[in-house]
């Protein structure tokens, strides 16, 4: 939309598709998967139920670093319908939990699937024990005795790389996991040119992705086919086969992965946990199939966490604004293991850490630290977040130390859209952006200089009213292979069924997202027909050509575009038949809805007829293939890079440390959009992600190394009735990388709300002083920084005229002693 609400002009590859007018595409067309799942009639992990299964539970540490001297099973074994109880001598056999991560100094420790010797956080695994039911098998865990001989812990990153602090791998001698240094420009004169250096330290706090669905497990083995079928609630089904075939010993033929319905990841499930080998090792083991499936308290204390780092920044200025150097130092807290990606989402965040501005100088280094608590590892976002964090919140420091507007800030320091595809410091090329498009916009929706005048007017009354902003960019649509540990390639096939139906399949596995109905509406508009009569299948490695998986906002970006060059090569073969049936050329063919007709509308065949005579194959061209499928493997040239401006506008009780969210609004730029209902619902549900971060969610670990917040008792969600309507609204700037011109959505909301808010409210606090105050903005941390600026404000003034007073005291005496004179 332009700047006055009416259309603008469609970009040149938006709206139609090599010439043809597109009828699905741009509709808010409802998710075909929602009626399944309203009604309750899909089927997740948990509900797979087999002939004579089994089920399991684990016991697990109660302390978060000790010696094991000896495990005893035998109360556990004596339970009534308890099968089975092993311990790490049984699994021993099991491949070690997989890190996909190298880099030149990385510290790997090995990841046993059942604690061996020693345990290293609270939630470890220590024994599983089987049974015919679920409640045998949670009360043989209970049962198992292990003797714990406690070791010191440490949860602290700075006490963990100081002297004397002991180690959470003693074999490494040290709990630094790696350091990983980003430099380039000259950031010593940077700062020596530099009319301002603007410092602060800020946290990142660790979160849980809290899915709705968490974790599950359904392992079954035939062994006179030998074929190992695993149901697991997964983000990456053919990743997971081919590290669970490894961990077991299996040719990777005789796996199979079927993620079924899958309740949300975020991230959490884009990994290879401990659990997913030892429940189909036990299938073996045992020869019958067995289950298992987490409690809240589980997935809260042993499902991977995210963010948790200290980060001190320093930003170069000049009196005018311009920024000339940005250093920043990140201690970032691992875990006691790595997982999948865990090394890797740091160096995300040093990529991402010029933001949307232009800085000519940079010096990052991180340090990826060993603690005895759960591993981080990719959480929406997954290290985009907490650069866009550092980088907003030093930008809006910044201005207010220079006395400038926020927004007026950000637009000295934005390249321009004629400056794209725009290489920054860390070495990334943008693809598209029109940064100043969307900030405007942005401006104009949450009437900004009626926000400002409020808040001044509110200042001289004592009320604390905030305006935050928070401009964006992300890096998505995670696809070049060189640039990703697993391949970022992406698979499509497209099928045309005898009967007119189209099957997709795609090596995506989306998990709510919503592809289903996005690419049946991609493939529809191509081919001419309903997207009724589409059937998008994924997420089952015997179906499914093999695929990379569902996460980094690259469903559609990556493997839609897959679906829609197979499409392509399906439309090809489609002309050539058409052409020999109507006596044409394949070029002067066109694909109209429900027909194919030659140029001038001469000639024309029925989608139905035609495809029907690709089977039947009684008159074909010379050379072609009978059939109607094609498969295409998409291998991204970049990334894309998302952006958009979030404005919102708080008020801050200043006698209670309450918080409440005025107005929301979004701008967002995704490129071209496929379904504007569901990006408006990634977009929701990731300002209330985000927002959660900024104002409720954090898990805490005290000096012992005890989760204190390990239930949804204590670890506080974000609840619909704290958050206000969005107003929403979007630039298209479509992205070069792909023939669709899409970039991906997924998470921008989270990366973009969070600064956004802590923002707002330190904007709200700044006439008393209030520059920073760590997330989350609970009640009391506001009211403690309120209280300590007023108590240092009185300090102050008390000061200010004890001096004045004491000034004029010595004036005086100093007259006296003239007149005696």
């Amino acid at each position: 939309m332009a700047r006055n609400g009416k259309p603008k002009a469609a970009p040149k590859n938006n709206g139609k598709r090599n010439g043809q007018a597109a009828h699905w595409v741009g509709k808010k067309l409802k998710r075909k998967e929602d009626p399944r799942l309203i009604q309750g009639i899909s089927h997740y992990t948990d509900d797979i139920k087999l002939p004579r299964m089994l089920y399991c539970a684990f016991a697990r540490s109660p302390h978060a670093h000790a010696e094991i001297r000896d495990i005893h099973t035998d109360k556990a074994r004596a339970v009534s319908g308890v099968v089975g109880v092993f311990t790490s001598q049984d699994t021993s056999g099991i491949g070690m939990v997989p890190c996909a991560i190298q880099m030149p100094d990385l510290k790997v420790p090995k990841h046993p699937v059942l604690a061996t010797g020693r345990v290293r956080f609270v939630g470890e695994p220590v024994a599983v024990v089987v049974a015919e039911d679920i409640y045998a098998a949670r009360d043989g865990a209970e049962l198992v005795e292990v003797d714990y001989d406690p070791l010191p812990v440490v949860t602290d990153m700075e006490k963990a790389l100081s002297e004397d602090t002991p180690f959470v791998h003693d074999e490494f001698r040290t709990n630094r996991a790696f350091t990983h240094a980003l430099k380039n420009g000259d950031i010593a004169s940077a700062f020596k040119k530099a009319d301002h250096v603007i410092k602060q330290r800020m946290l990142n706090q660790r979160l849980a992705p809290v899915a709705m669905e968490g974790r599950a497990v359904v392992g079954e083995y035939l062994p006179g086919e030998n074929r190992l079928t695993i149901w697991s609630a997964t983000q990456i089904p053919h990743l997971l086969r081919t590290q669970l075939s490894v961990m077991l010993g299996l040719p990777e033929t005789a796996v199979r992965v079927i993620a079924p319905e899958v309740g949300g990841g975020f991230g959490s499930k884009l990994n290879v946990y401990r659990e997913e080998a030892i429940v189909p090792w036990l299938a073996m083991k045992l020869n019958r199939p067995v289950k298992w499936a987490e409690t809240r308290r589980e997935n809260l204390a042993c499902t991977i966490h995210g963010r948790d780092t200290i980060n001190d920044v320093e930003l170069a200025l000049k009196k005018d604004g311009t920024i000339l150097g940005l250093r920043v130092r990140i201690l970032a807290d691992l875990g006691a293991y790595h997982q999948l990606l865990t090394p890797l989402i740091p160096q995300l965040t040093a990529l991402m850490l010029a933001g949307s501005y232009k800085i000519p100088a940079i010096d990052i280094e991180i340090q990826g630290v060993f603690t005895n608590k759960m591993s981080t590892d990719a959480y929406r976002g997954a290290g985009r977040p907490e650069a866009t964090y550092i980088v907003e919140r030093i930008m809006d420091v910044a201005a207010h130390e220079l006395g400038m507007d926020s927004a007026q800030f950000r637009f000295k320091n934005f390249p321009l859209s004629k400056q794209f595809p725009y290489t920054t410091i860390t070495g990334l090329t943008y693809d598209s952006a029109k940064y100043q498009e969307s900030l405007k916009k942005a401006l104009q929706l949450s009437a900004y200089d009626s926000l400002r005048r409020r808040q001044k007017s509110g200042w001289k009354q004592g009320k604390y009213y905030g305006v935050g902003v928070s401009t964006y960019v992300e890096i998505c649509a995670i696809g070049p292979s060189a640039a990703t540990p697993a391949g970022g390639w992406e698979s499509g096939t497209v099928r045309i069924e005898p009967t007119g139906k189209v099957t997709v399949l795609t090596g995506a596995s989306p998990h709510g997202q919503g592809e289903e109905t996005t690419f049946a509406q991609l493939i529809a508009d191509q081919l001419g027909i309903d997207p009724d009569d589409v059937n998008v299948v994924h997420g089952d490695t015997m179906a499914v050509p093999y695929g990379i998986g569902t996460f980094g906002s690259r469903g559609t970006a990556v493997g839609g575009t897959a679906a829609y060059m197979a499409t392509q090569k399906l439309k090809a073969k489609m002309a050539t038949l058409a052409a020999h049936l109507l006596d044409a050329k394949p070029a002067d063919i066109t694909i109209g809805r429900g027909r194919l007709t030659t140029k001038g509308n001469k000639k024309s065949i029925s989608f139905g007829e035609l495809v029907m005579a690709a089977y039947t194959a009684r008159n074909i061209p010379p050379g072609f293939e009978p059939g109607m499928e094609a498969t295409h493997f998409f291998e991204p040239s970049n990334f894309t890079f998302p952006f958009g401006a979030h404005i919102a506008s708080v008020e801050v009780d200043g006698e209670t440390g309450e918080v409440k969210i005025d107005k929301y609004v979004a701008v967002d730029d995704c490129g071209n959009v496929l379904n504007p209902l569901l990006v408006d619902g990634q977009i929701h549900g990731g300002i209330a992600q985000g927002l959660g971060q900024a104002m409720w969610e954090e898990l805490i670990y005290n000096e012992d190394g005890q989760l204190v917040t390990g239930s949804l008792m204590d670890y506080a969600l974000p609840k619909a009735h704290l958050l206000p309507d969005f107003t929403l609204e979007r630039t298209v700037t479509p992205s070069p990388v792909n023939p669709m011109g899409v970039k991906g959505v997924g998470e921008a909301g989270t990366i973009a709300s969070t600064p956004c808010m802590v923002n707002a409210v330190c904007d709200a606090l700044s006439p008393l002083g209030v520059r920073h105050i760590d997330m989350p903005l609970k009640p009391e941390r506001v009211w403690r920084a309120i209280t300590h600026a007023q108590a240092s404000r009185d300090e102050h003034e008390q000061a200010m005229a004890g001096a004045v007073a004491k000034s004029s005291n010595s004036k005086s005496g100093r007259k006296t002693a003239g007149r005696r004179a």
